[in-house]
């Protein structure tokens, strides 16, 4: 594992990107945004997810399986050569096949020197129209021990040890829980990354489109603020059609927030490049004057692992 001081200020970047049906051009895009944002400073830098292709969750064809890749696939293999000629550490969510007829929504991280630290699979699967993920996706299994080294074949919640800040990742639909994010801040974790997939229904934009941004923001820094953590989440950009059905707008608004849940930058509905310099010892200030760690009640909260308490 890479030394780093526990206190000091790490510069991350966000990715917010369009994807076509060009996988090749998705990354060579991808590549752009990524040197741009090492240009700009950016050490940890975080793609969106499944950022070389388009969403193709939309509808059923199994010829989608086909995008998937594994881990020692060309994406991979690319941006750690890219992460290596750079020094930066990256975040890649790619459609990852395990083996014949096991996929996962997966980030790989990789540090500053090229090596692969290790990948996170989706923990948590969505099925909504237009999202029919637990069609393409298995979902991340639980490691024996999240304390220590596990089976490379088994992800879990995780926590990477890079060159510039000890990081979780986390995807798109896993943002939504408390408990996911509770579970990686306490491995260690000084920022969440959720790199994310989500829009709106053309047909529900008028009425709930503002409400639906509002919540997905406010979720996440909140998750920022009952663990004293930054928040990372980029989000991918532009309509994508699907024939049969009416698309997705995707929305954008990336966004980075500190411990206290305040913006660091913003992003607005078009393609870019999000910078944020994150000064890592707010973590341990945050703590001290919001302790909400140190007064969990962790002997009273075994009911959590049910899935429903009240009787019927």
């Amino acid at each position: 594992m890479t030394s780093h001081s526990p206190t000091h200020t790490v510069t991350i970047g966000l990715v917010q990107e369009t994807a076509s049906d060009n996988l090749a051009d998705n990354v060579a895009r991808a590549m752009v945004r990524v040197r741009e944002a090492a240009s700009r400073g950016a050490q940890i830098i975080c793609l969106q997810e499944l950022f070389n292709a388009p969403y193709f969750c939309k509808i059923i064809r199994t010829d989608r399986f086909d995008i998937a890749e594994p881990l020692d696939g060309p994406t991979v293999s690319t941006m750690q050569s890219l992460a290596k000629e750079l020094g930066v550490v990256l975040v890649v969510p790619f459609y990852e096949k395990q083996t014949a007829g096991l996929y996962r929504n997966s980030a790989t991280v990789i540090d500053a020197d090229g090596a692969v630290l290790g990948t996170y699979r989706k923990m948590h699967i969505p099925h909504d129209p237009l999202f029919e993920e637990k069609y393409y996706f298995a979902p991340g299994d639980v490691g024996p021990d999240l304390r220590g080294d596990q089976h490379p074949g088994i992800s879990g919640f995780r926590v990477w040890r890079t060159k510039f800040a000890d990081i979780g990742v986390l995807i798109c639909w896993d943002q939504w829980y408390p408990e996911a994010a509770r579970i990686t801040s306490l491995l260690g974790a000084q920022i969440l990354f959720y790199p994310t997939a989500i829009g709106w229904h053309p047909a529900e934009k008028a009425t709930f489109g503002d409400a639906q941004l509002d919540a997905w923001r406010t979720a996440q820094r909140a998750h920022a603020i009952a663990n004293g953590v930054f928040v990372a989440a980029p989000n991918r950009v532009g309509f994508e059609p699907e024939p049969g059905t009416e698309g997705i707008e995707f929305f954008g608004h990336s966004f980075v927030c500190d411990p206290f849940g305040r913006y660091l930058a913003q992003a607005s509905t078009e393609p870019m490049v999000l910078i944020a310099a994150c000064d890592l010892e707010l973590i341990e200030d945050t703590r001290r004057n919001w302790p909400f760690l140190r007064d969990r009640r962790v002997d009273a909260y075994g009911p959590i692992t049910q899935r429903w308490l009240a009787e019927r």
